[in-house]
């Protein structure tokens, strides 16, 4: 009898859960659509909202798991493709792939730097899958349009020089050429948006699922952040490669291009992470290398530097040679 009572029990514990669940997921579906539609009809929300999208899939798959959030990933997208269009749908790929990634890994108490690797490569994959289907599907190459719109600034640009009576400045010429070589920088492109909307859409996952009470594993301090040594191996020789020149339009040229500035970035914030040991242990404010790692943002200078300091830091463990002030 006491058998019968306790598989009762659990029975309608069971089907509490996957009521809750089913609930939680019908609101938080609801809350992305709205975000959503938000988005697409009133357009400067979308630089604000853009980054808070795959919320809902993240907190949904971090409590209920990865099952119950394909489910709610179906859902949405049905929905999406409903109400949106074809201007919804790719944001909720976006958002549900990435969002459900993130979500599964932080229920599995993973490191959070996992977590952003796991996200952003998922994010990636969608991206490419977006970026072919609008090649394949709509014939658009979204690359090849975002140079066109630059070109046509640069035109109006001119026009108002000629206007004025003032030759094209040799800056022009020079952001001309720049335009050309977006063209090849595609894949790091990519990466790039990846990469960041991943670590955005993380660290806004932490304060919601620390606010929900949950468990989430934190980012290490950026300054016992480190890059593998060979690494460095693979900077240098494609530094060398890029700087000697390759045939233009080549298999090798394209790689070069995209390549060094991964590596190039890689290097800078493996400086930097050198700025924010050394002020901890000299007991500097944390303030300073903040204002440093922001302005490097802006001042060329400041990223050559962390590059450099990077690149001895990797060959020579220049952390490990650190000792903090004795008192």
């Amino acid at each position: 009898m006491s058998l019968k009572l306790i598989t009762e029990n659990i029975d309608e514990v069971t089907v509490l859960r996957q009521t809750r669940g089913l609930t939680e997921g019908a609101v938080l579906s609801g809350v992305f659509i709205v975000m959503l539609l938000l988005s697409i009809f009133v357009p400067f929300l979308i630089t604000i909202l853009m980054w808070f999208l795959p919320l809902p899939f993240i907190v949904f798959a971090a409590r209920h798991g990865l099952k119950s959030g394909f489910i709610m990933f179906a859902v949405t997208i049905l929905l999406s493709g409903i109400i949106g269009g074809v201007i919804g749908l790719p944001h909720a790929l976006l958002a549900g792939a990435g969002g459900l990634t993130a979500g599964e890994l932080i229920r599995r108490q993973k490191e959070a730097l996992l977590v952003l690797a796991g996200s952003s490569i998922a994010y990636i994959g969608v991206l490419v899958l977006l970026y072919a289907g609008s090649i394949l599907i709509l014939d658009i190459d979204p690359i090849n349009a975002m140079q066109d719109v630059m070109r046509q600034s640069t035109q109006q640009a001119e026009s108002m020089l000629g206007a004025l009576g003032q030759e094209p400045s040799e800056n022009l010429e020079i952001w001309e050429d720049m335009i050309n070589q977006i063209g090849y920088l595609g894949p790091v492109l990519i990466v790039f948006t990846g990469v960041i909307y991943g670590l955005i859409t993380q660290l806004a996952a932490h304060m919601v699922l620390q606010r929900l009470k949950m468990n989430v594993e934190p980012f290490p301090p950026l300054r016992e952040w480190n890059f593998p040594r060979s690494l460095l191996w693979y900077y240098l020789i494609t530094s060398i490669i890029f700087f000697i020149g390759t045939e233009e339009g080549t298999a090798l040229y394209v790689v070069m291009w995209n390549l060094f500035p991964l590596l190039e970035t890689a290097m800078a914030l493996q400086g930097f992470t050198v700025v924010f040991y050394y002020c901890y242990v000299k007991s500097i404010h944390k303030v300073f290398p903040i204002i440093l790692l922001i302005s490097g943002l802006f001042l060329p200078f400041v990223l050559l530097l962390a590059r450099i300091l990077g690149i001895i830091d990797l060959g020579f463990q220049l952390k490990k040679r650190l000792k903090p002030d004795t008192k």
